[in-house]
């Protein structure tokens, strides 16, 4: 059994908005993304970190997450900033019931477990109080809140952070962010959002006592990236 993370899946089945018109490597990205999962067997657990379809709401979503469902293993999804599809926790549950998609589960304002680790995260936001909108301030609240209580949740073990948005990109640090994983001691950090060229100004590897990485889909070559085998 081994934990895998890969975020901005950008799946477009059932809508007309396919990621294949920006060439390069989002050429034929769909097949790319059953290559990649072909590795992963039916107990493997991967985190999805957000953007995973561009569906308006859950209808125009569905044969999207019935590919995702049919991928291997289990799938943890936290929310992008293009998951317009998102609803409430409740009305998500029912839509998977409805359609048999039993291997997703939501990563929010709640904790999941593999083994002794423990599996946090939130969207996340950019923000920068000298320039940031109410608007703004009132969603990173938001989001601080919902990575507490899925921190909190984790209790006193290894917690590991999966979000959308960078808390680190180039210069720029989201304080509050990072401050809260130090905070509760989260080990490593998972997050997507930035493509193509802005790549190279991720942030990756150990910083201020967490380990960071970027899984967006076309920097890895849409192969989830192996976090831990047991």
């Amino acid at each position: 059994m081994s934990l895998y993370a890969i975020g901005d899946l950008h799946l477009s089945l059932a809508t007309d908005k396919p990621m294949d018109v920006f060439g390069g490597r989002w050429e034929r990205y769909v097949e790319k993304l059953l290559d990649g999962f072909s590795a992963l067997g039916p107990e493997d657990m991967t985190v999805l970190c957000g953007d995973l379809t561009w569906g308006m709401n859950l209808e125009e979503s569905l044969a999207d997450f019935q590919f995702i469902h049919a991928l291997p293993g289990k799938k943890l999804v936290l929310k992008g900033n293009h998951d317009y599809w998102w609803n409430t926790a409740t009305k998500i549950g029912q839509f998977f019931f409805a359609h048999g998609i039993d291997s997703i589960g939501l990563l929010h304002n709640n904790c999941h477990f593999y083994g002794d680790i423990a599996i946090c995260g939130t969207r996340g936001w950019f923000y920068e109080e000298e320039t940031g909108s109410e608007h703004d301030k009132k969603i990173m609240n938001r989001e601080l809140l919902r990575l507490e209580a899925s921190l909190k949740a984790a209790g006193d073990r290894e917690k590991f952070c999966f979000l959308h948005y960078p808390p680190r990109y180039k210069d720029y640090i989201c304080q509050e962010i990072v401050d809260l994983m130090t905070a509760y001691g989260v080990t490593r950090c998972f997050y997507g959002h930035i493509h193509g060229p802005s790549h190279r100004f991720a942030v990756e590897g150990l910083v201020g006592g967490i380990d960071y990485r970027m899984v967006s889909a076309d920097a890895l070559q849409f192969a989830p990236y192996k976090i831990l085998e047991s």
